[in-house]
Order: C-alpha cells, then sequence, then structure tokens
C-alpha cells in the first residue's frame, strides 16, 4: 500500500505546492507510481503540472461527497508514472457543506484509500488554512511534511499547526507522524537565512531535512509553463535540490521499514 504523505502550513508562499509538484515529479522519474492530490480550491498543483483548471468538470469536490468514483477522475501528467487527483473551484464550498456532514473529517480518506494500493506514494497539496480541508488531509495521510521558508516570520504560527497534528493524532489519526520539515527560500547571502535555520534544527533537531531548497528563479517560473522543474529546468539548482530532496525521502523510507 502506497504512503499518503500532505504538505502542510498553513501559512501561504511558504513552497507547499512547488514541492508537492517537484518532489512528486522526481519520484516519478525514480519509477514510483505517485499521485498528486490537490485539496486546494485554487488548483495550483493542477496548474504546474500542466493540467488545465477550467477543463475540470468533475473533481476532488464531487469524489469527496461521493458524487464520483475517484478512478475515474485521476487525471495523467506530462510525466510517466505521476498522476493528478485534480480539483476545481467547487472546493472551495466543500468546508461549509462538510461541516453538517457525518463522519466528515473522513472523507477525503475514504477517497485515497480506494486507490492508494494503485501508488507508492501519494502527495496532499493542502490549502494555506487549518479548516476542514487541510483537517482530511492530516487523517488521510500517514504522514507530513512541513516546508518552512527562511524568512523573518518563520516560525510565526507554527506552534499553531504542530498543535493541530497533535490533536488530529490524538483524536482521529493515531498513526499520522511527521515525515520531516523542508527548509525553503533558503537564500545564501543573507544572515537571516542562517539564523533561521539554526533556529529551525535547534527545534526540531533530526527532523530537519538535510536538503535545502534555494530561493530560485527557475523554481518561479516552472509553473507558468505547466512544466515541474525536472522537465522545465533540470540543471538548475532548484531542480538539483528537489532531486536530492526525492532521494533523501526514498532513504528515510527505506529507514523506517528496513
Amino acid at each position: 500500500m502506497g504512503r499518503a504523505i500532505i504538505v502542510a502550513n498553513q501559512k501561504g508562499g511558504v513552497g507547499k505546492t512547488t514541492t508537492v509538484v517537484n518532489l512528486s515529479a522526481y519520484l516519478a522519474q525514480e519509477g514510483k507510481r505517485t499521485l498528486v492530490v490537490d485539496l486546494d480550491s485554487q488548483g495550483n498543483s493542477c496548474s504546474g503540472l500542466g493540467v488545465a483548471k477550467d477543463e475540470i468538470r468533475k473533481g476532488l469536490y464531487e469524489a469527496m461527497l461521493g458524487l464520483v468514483d475517484t478512478a475515474e477522475i485521476i487525471r495523467p501528467t506530462g510525466v510517466e508514472n505521476l498522476s493528478i487527483l485534480p480539483s476545481n473551484i467547487n472546493l472551495s464550498g466543500a468546508q461549509v457543506e462538510l461541516v453538517g456532514m457525518q463522519q466528515r473529517e473522513f472523507r477525503l480518506k475514504r477517497v485515497i484509500e480506494t486507490v492508494k494500493n494503485t501508488y507508492d506514494y501519494i502527495f496532499i497539496d493542502s490549502p494555506p488554512s487549518l479548516g476542514l480541508l487541510t483537517i482530511n488531509g492530516l487523517v488521510a495521510s500517514d504522514s507530513v511534511i512541513i516546508p518552512i521558508q527562511c524568512e523573518y516570520y518563520a516560525l510565526e504560527g507554527l506552534s499553531q499547526l504542530l498543535k493541530t497534528i497533535n490533536l488530529v493524532r490524538q483524536r482521529l489519526n493515531s498513526e499520522l507522524k511527521l515525515e520531516g520539515v523542508l527548509l525553503t527560500m533558503y537564500d545564501t547571502r543573507t544572515n537571516l537565512s542562517k539564523q533561521v535555520t539554526e533556529e529551525i534544527i535547534t527545534y526540531f533537531k533530526s527532523r530537519v531535512y538535510k536538503t535545502v531548497i534555494p530561493r530560485n528563479v527557475k523554481l518561479a517560473e516552472a509553473p507558468s509553463f505547466g512544466q515541474p522543474i525536472s522537465v522545465y529546468d533540470p540543471k538548475s539548482i532548484g531542480a538539483v535540490s528537489y532531486y536530492n530532496l526525492s532521494k533523501e525521502l526514498i532513504r528515510n523510507g527505506e529507514k523506517s521499514t528496513g
């Protein structure tokens, strides 16, 4: 059965979608059957993988409401072994509609479980909030990757995220673990990036990935072309970093199962 990993942080602009798109693409290129679940109504993972959001008639929203079978709406991408469970603007209404439903926190888990045996990795791109959609993502996942940008307000709100993860673990998903903490937007020219890195390593210790994602123009450009960095510019520093991260993730997984 595949591993479901949510990339979560309620702060926007920390590199959640960039990480989901590029990490999943490299794992797929390593021969791992990989699925991206776009849990954000903005559909940025869809755009980053070249899937036209305006063409999506049925997506994750309909699957969570039980209106369509999951396998019917999963789409291939331009990367071999990489598929996406897309979302559209309808998902923005799910926060409200799910509130009154039974087992509302388990809706995404049920969706994913129907296809989990088909994939080695399932990456969930969460919205920038700690609302019901993100809770669904945490309940459906085996582990969490927390991207943290190397900037002044990096640790702001982090305690609330960790509290939410612990509450989910206590009440809804006892198997949920912290996969790792990923440092993003690292700028080698500033002392601030170094200071933030030291703070995060002091707090999370060995849970911090050795791979650090730098600020990189190519990483920012790639989504506008609907391509992961491995396709858009595989020799860029951003590409090398996500390639290294994919290798680190695989090694960590082998250690934990070995």
